[in-house]
């Protein structure tokens, strides 16, 4: 009876072991762990990578401003004037040179000789004007060399007085025109019919020279 009552007792706590033991163990580190509540670790995604994993090219940076390039339509810089050609259309010509500034010291020496002298001219007037202050810088010596020092040869121009020139009006139509056909003279773009002529006087007066006489344009007549 004894021996029965203790193999009973014996058979209990065999069973009470088995049933609570594993409810106070701890996890083995080498347990295994369900798929439903493992966490998988993040990996950073790098920055040329989209979040697809795929390659990402960094578009080019935009401005307001557009630089042309070199097949662009506009110019860097702007394209020169076409050079005057000589012509038998001196209008056409004046109307291409005219201008406020001649662009020299020399060349408004002789834009203002032109301006005083026959401003109120025939363009083959004021031409002939400037052909002759021309002509005695280029005479080799019997003039100064220079259309500034022909201007200021004492007495020779009535409208210069001492060692500077009269002011001009620049925005004025027939100073622009001086300028353009100063330009005319200077690179010898048109032929005058005064030809070599040294000397010129108005209409209104009479000098009495002996020189020869070459031309009667507008209000001059011009000798050599």
């Amino acid at each position: 009876m004894l021996a029965s009552f203790r193999s009973a007792l014996l058979m209990v706590a065999a069973l009470t072991t088995t049933s609570i033991g594993p409810a106070f163990a701890g996890t083995s580190p080498d347990a295994p762990v369900p798929v439903a509540s493992a966490t998988l670790p993040k990996v950073a995604i790098p920055s040329l990578l989209n979040p697809q994993g795929e390659p990402t090219l960094s578009e080019p940076a935009t401005s307001d401003t557009q630089t042309d390039s070199p097949d662009s339509d506009t110019p860097d810089m702007a394209a020169p004037e076409p050079a005057v050609r000589p012509s038998g259309d001196l209008a056409a010509m004046v109307t291409q040179l005219r201008g406020t500034e001649p662009g020299s010291a020399e060349l408004n020496c002789l834009a203002t000789g032109i301006y005083f002298e026959s401003k109120g001219e025939p363009l083959a007037g004021q031409l002939a004007v400037g052909r002759v202050i021309a002509n005695r810088a280029a005479s080799g010596g019997r003039f100064p060399s220079t259309y500034c020092g022909v201007l200021f040869q004492h007495g020779q121009f009535s409208f210069v007085h001492g060692r500077s020139l009269p002011a001009v009006p620049r925005a004025n139509k027939m100073w622009q025109t001086a300028v353009a056909m100063a330009k005319i003279v200077d690179q010898r773009l048109h032929d005058s019919a005064v030809g070599n002529a040294l000397f010129f006087h108005a209409r209104y007066v009479a000098p009495g020279w002996h020189l020869k006489r070459i031309a009667s344009i507008g209000n001059h007549i011009f000798y050599r």
